[in-house]
């Protein structure tokens, strides 16, 4: 998926309909892109790993106002199960 349809879809999980907060959250999909990635998971082109990117994006928008800064529990489960999806993948690869 593109980088501008990753903005759209961030755009509407945050009820945002104008483009003044463009540049802000591009940079936050760059940032949760490299916190993935530092979390050890590998860059895909599928869904799901959109679908974190932009969870985790719409996450740092949301913390910067509110006092509970906290990573939401679905977040972090979302990012477990795909790192070990991944380890998983990697390691039957490995087997054969």
């Amino acid at each position: 998926m593109g980088r501008v349809e990753t903005l759209i879809l961030l755009k509407h999980d945050l009820g945002i309909h104008t483009n003044a907060h463009d540049e802000y959250l591009r940079f936050l999909l760059k940032s949760a892109k490299e916190r993935i990635s530092r979390e050890g998971i590998k860059e895909e082109d599928t869904t799901e790993y959109t679908a974190i990117q932009i969870e985790y994006a719409a996450y740092l928008f949301r913390k910067r106002a509110g006092t509970d800064t906290a990573m939401p529990r679905f977040l972090r489960w979302d990012l477990n199960n795909l790192l070990i999806s991944q380890k998983a993948k990697k390691e039957k690869t490995d087997d054969v």
